[in-house]
């Protein structure tokens, strides 16, 4: 059996629902020094007003928690605690209101330690997201398999989770994220056949923004194709709210978030006769953020035009310095090539 995301066991952090059905969410983290606690506030702002479900906050001592209170007090999304090694942390980040923590049970000790987070989260009811990557994997796993493998990483995360469950704690996320994508897509793919926990998917260090979403999209987009995936991080090394952006964009690519305008666009060809790629690249841009749930279609000549695009809400079809407006596959307007993309943004905004 393989446990897809409508099968596996739901968890909530904050009002967010992980797994059992819901929606996809999508996640990024803070990437500002976690002292500054403006800082962190203002760009968890942003990434709140840029669709981001959830977002996570480094807590590498004691002096962090003021920054996870003062988030807490001006987010309206859930909050998680990245904790490494010190259970304090753990205990004081669900004190401090986070609506989950990200720890490996088996980094922070003894099972009284163990138990004490385990306890804390559950009265809280804050879920826990274990998460193995390729550097983390226990060194006795690690010889067992000679290398970093998916099964490595499966077995990691596996052990981790009994960790917890020795303890009848059970609200748990998982994550095996590597760096190579086709290690990342095998782990994943075993422990959707081992594990009835929610998956967070992730190509970690996966490297600036276009060969990042590239990664991301083979590895992420293929798990969720499958079923297999809960909430995702597209990691960048870039501004954070890329990564959330293209983490919506891949969502909506794969009809798996709904809502928002969905581009289509032909590639070109020599029957082009107008500035396709121009008129494509700024109508992206002008209805990035316009809520109506519609499909546009920003096409190269008539072959191309209303009829192959004939199922969009909306779209052009360009002709010799000139071009159409059509809905639903039928010609509205013809207007030269100038006044084009502003003739469509205008008929948009009427419906």
């Amino acid at each position: 059996m393989i446990y897809t995301n409508d099968k596996t066991v739901k968890v909530k952090a904050g009002s967010l629902e992980i797994g059992g059905g819901a929606p996809i969410s999508v996640q990024s983290m803070l990437n500002i020094p976690v002292h500054d606690i403006e800082a962190n506030v203002l760009q968890a702002k942003r990434l709140e007003n840029a669709g981001c479900d959830i977002v996570r906050v480094t807590v590498p001592d004691k002096e962090a928690i003021k920054t996870v209170e003062a988030l807490k007090e001006n987010i309206n999304i859930p909050l998680v605690a990245d904790i490494h090694f010190d259970y304090r942390l753990a205990l004081e980040s669900v004190a401090a209101g986070v609506d989950k923590v990200r720890i490996n049970p088996g980094n922070i000790g003894s099972d009284d330690k163990v138990k004490m987070v385990a306890d804390a989260c559950r009265k809280a009811r804050v879920p826990i997201r274990i998460g193995v990557n390729s550097g983390s994997i226990e060194k006795n796993i690690l010889a067992k398999y000679g290398a970093v493998t998916p099964e490595a990483m499966v077995e990691s995360g596996l052990y981790h989770i009994s960790l917890l469950e020795k303890f009848d704690f059970n609200d748990i996320v998982l994550s095996l994220k590597s760096s190579d994508t086709q290690t990342m897509y095998k782990a994943y793919e075993l422990a959707a056949e081992k594990c009835p926990y929610p998956l967070h998917l992730g190509v970690t260090e996966a490297g600036t923004e276009d060969m990042g979403v590239i990664k991301s999209a083979a590895g992420i987009g293929g798990l969720l194709l499958r079923g297999i995936g809960s909430t995702i991080r597209v990691s960048l090394t870039d501004d954070p709210v890329k990564e959330v952006e293209a983490g919506i964009k891949l969502l909506k690519a794969i009809d798996l978030r709904k809502g928002g305008v969905r581009l289509v666009s032909c590639p070109t060809c020599g029957r082009t006769e107008i500035d396709l790629i121009g008129i494509a690249k700024e109508a992206e841009k002008r209805l990035m953020n316009l809520d109506k749930d519609i499909t546009v279609a920003i096409m190269g000549c008539v072959v191309n035009g209303p009829g192959e695009a004939g199922a969009a809400d909306i779209g052009i079809a360009g002709g010799k310095n000139c071009g159409v407006i059509f809905k639903k596959g039928e010609i509205i307007r013809k207007l030269p090539e100038s006044e084009l993309l502003e003739g469509l943004l205008s008929e948009i905004e009427k419906m």
